[in-house]
């Protein structure tokens, strides 16, 4: 018996046009329809003028059948066959589809009509039908039947629900109106009517400082379109006015450019970049092709060969993609020595390996562009920062890491889809407030973070990453090949005599501070700290002997030498009467470091007042205890010969306000900040500090 099934007339009120590119988002996968795998398309043919599209896709569904039937049938999925016939002019979609797997034993046929409504022109109707015919089907042909028409019953109804949602993300991506398709000849007339009541100039300015006038928005000359199909394919969807400034850039690049004119998917992202504002966009661009021409960045991927040191330590790599066909990268920065690597090849092969990412990255889209069918235009990039400390903050580092921030903001924009920040520790904040000011605005609303286990289970990565494809060190079943990193020995870094050559040396001696602590005298630096909550950081390099690294706190004001405001390297700093726990207090326990140790640190303060960093000699025999030195032993150790120890030292003031900001602009970011906040804010009372050495 045939079993035949009617729904009643849907109606979507939106424009036929509008709900067509809703519907042509249904493919080539449905996240939405679970038991939609997957389609490809067969067939496709266009009428000369365009207005008619035929398309025949073979569809792949998901068995939802009891685990004896489909053993029995020996299937997991099914393939249909489905015919698209829409017709621009007559705004009608008529769709066919019928089932290949089983033909011979059941008979699956089903019409559907998306149609203008009678009454309504700017609302959409849809029908849908289908008949149900079982011949043969080992003697369960009862039981398929039932579970047929179940299953078909629920995804005709979850089939509203996802038109309804390609809807509103159209609408909130700022899509509300599709223009309704007209014959060549008509776009021609209406371009020179146009032309004669306004020339256009090739470099009109289009965008949020034209928005006043609609003139952009209706400049529609043959030249100033683009092949409908060649967007949808490779592109993604433009309005009129984003096209237009699409192919006036492009035309002004042809006309004045002497060189490689870049692809429109490249002139796309610098556009978006600005905004569409045509001359910002083009001055962006301009700056960036005259970047690659001088530094041969066309030619990079044919070029660059990374160092095998960076291979094997260089934490980072390319793993398969994320649930929307963008190409993923790993970054397992907090197992990454990113000081050692600085040391050891140079922060110009750094940076030219981070532009050969970039470079792959974009290969990589265009790749995942043909093989998905839609147009794929950014990455995602994962960042795994369980092992982040402080001995990230190395200031050479950061300043080479906003560097880089700039170089790949200025030459790359609107390439990085999505940011997943997994693992991220309280340290991470303090690191967040140094680079977030250098990020864009745009790219910052891209970052998604999470602390401890949050990143799994519901909200987590499997919002955005299959769960087979999921690494294995994040709880995945996925064998995930990227470097582990770890520590470079420092046998493999740079000479002095190299380090002169990478222009390095200077920079970092530009940064730090030499001192000489001698026996008895230490060398010291106090701090004004105005308000509690403010954040102390250091970071010094231990270059000669053992050293013992106090931080002390005074309310007492202090008679500082003829030296800079805030520091004095000897001298008697305190009254010799002064009384530890009285007059001063120890707020950080005394920290014994190594020669040849990198040590980092940071402090929350509880109060106001002076704070003083303090390095002395160690001298194993004497207790640990925190004293300061009195006037006496230090012109004692300044006149008397004896052994020294030499350091290089940074320190920074992180205002709070500028602390706590950092934490509210994470929080915006994304509601599963969860406890990170928290935890580095109950971790200032009574005092939060972290040291450790980089060994």
């Amino acid at each position: 018996m045939v079993q035949k099934y009617q729904s009643p007339v849907r109606v979507y009120k939106h424009p036929f046009e509008l709900v067509m590119v809703a519907y042509e988002k249904r493919f080539p996968t449905c996240p939405q329809i679970p038991v939609f795998l997957g389609s490809e398309v067969l067939r496709e043919s266009r009428s000369a003028d365009g207005a008619v599209h035929v398309v025949e896709r073979s569809c792949r569904l998901r068995v939802e059948a009891p685990r004896l039937l489909r053993k029995i049938a020996g299937v997991e999925h099914v393939v249909f066959v489905q015919r698209n016939v829409l017709n621009r002019k007559e705004r009608t979609l008529l769709i066919e589809a019928h089932n290949e797997t089983f033909a011979n034993r059941v008979v699956v046929k089903e019409n559907c009509s998306y149609r203008v409504h009678p009454e309504n022109e700017d609302w959409t109707c849809f029908e849908q039908s289908a008949s149900l015919d079982i011949r043969s089907f080992f003697g369960f042909e009862s039981a398929l039947e039932k579970i047929a028409m179940r299953q078909y019953t629920a995804n005709v109804k979850r089939g509203k629900e996802v038109i309804e949602h390609y809807l509103n993300e159209l609408i909130s991506q700022g899509t509300s109106h599709i223009p309704r398709w007209t014959p060549a000849l008509t776009r021609e007339e209406e371009a020179l009517s146009q032309a004669g009541q306004k020339e256009p100039s090739s470099l009109e300015v289009c965008g949020p400082s034209s928005a006043q006038d609609p003139a952009p928005e209706s400049v529609s000359t043959d030249e100033d379109k683009l092949d409908a199909d060649y967007i949808e394919r490779c592109l993604g969807h433009l309005t009129p006015m984003q096209e237009s400034c699409l192919v006036q850039l492009r035309r002004w690049l042809q006309e004045t450019h002497k060189g490689k004119i870049p692809k429109d998917e490249h002139i796309l992202r610098f556009l978006r970049a600005r905004d569409f504002h045509l001359d910002r966009a083009r001055e962006m661009l301009c700056q960036s092709l005259s970047w690659r021409e001088q530094h041969q960045v066309d030619l990079l991927l044919e070029t660059w060969r990374p160092p095998a040191l960076l291979e094997e330590f260089y934490a980072g790599g390319w793993h398969y993609h994320d649930i929307d066909g963008r190409p993923l990268y790993i970054l397992r920065l907090g197992h990454m020595d990113t000081k050692g690597l600085m040391k050891a090849v140079g922060e110009e092969a750094l940076l030219q390996h981070i532009l050969s990412v970039n470079e792959e990255g974009q290969k990589r889209c265009e790749g995942n562009t043909k093989q998905f069918g839609r147009p794929i235009s950014s990455w995602t990039c994962l960042v795994d920062l369980e092992g982040l400390s402080l001995r990230h903050l190395w200031r050479p580092g950061v300043k080479a890491l906003l560097r880089m921030i700039e170089v790949v903001e200025g030459n790359y924009p609107e390439t990085l889809g999505r940011l997943l920040i997994v693992r991220a520790p309280r340290v991470f904040p303090v690191l967040w407030t140094l680079i977030s000011p250098f990020i864009n605005e745009n790219t910052r609303q891209k970052f998604l973070i999470y602390s401890g286990s949050n990143y799994q289970g519901p909200g987590g990565l499997v919002d955005y990453l299959d769960k087979d494809v999921i690494p294995d060190f994040l709880g995945g079943e996925c064998l995930c090949n990227v470097p582990e990193g770890g520590l470079v020995p420092k046998s493999l870094y740079l000479t002095e005599e190299d380090q002169e050559h990478e222009d390095q040396l200077r920079q970092w001696r530009e940064t730090y501070h030499s001192a000489s602590v001698l026996r008895g005298a230490p060398h010291e630096v106090t701090v004004e700290i105005l308000e509690r909550e403010s954040v102390i950081t250091w970071d010094f390099d231990i270059l000669r002997g053992d050293v013992v690294f106090s931080l002390y706190h005074t309310k007492q004001a202090l008679t500082l030498g003829p030296r800079e405001p805030g520091a004095r390297a000897s001298g008697q700093l305190t009254d010799r009467g002064w009384a530890l726990g009285a007059d001063f207090s120890c707020v950080e326990a005394p920290l014994i470091c190594r020669e040849g140790e990198s040590i980092q640190g940071s402090h929350v303060t509880r109060w106001p007042g002076v704070y003083l960093l303090q390095w002395r000699m160690h001298s194993p025999p004497a207790p640990a205890a925190c004293s300061l030195p009195g006037a006496e032993d230090v012109l004692t150790a300044v006149h008397s010969p004896g052994p020294r120890c030499k350091l290089l030292y940074y320190y920074e003031v992180l205002a709070s306000e500028d602390f706590r900001g950092s934490m509210s602009s994470l929080e915006s970011c994304s509601s599963r900040f969860s406890q990170l906040s928290a935890a580095t804010s109950s971790s200032s009372a009574p005092s939060h500090s972290s040291s450790l050495a980089s060994r």
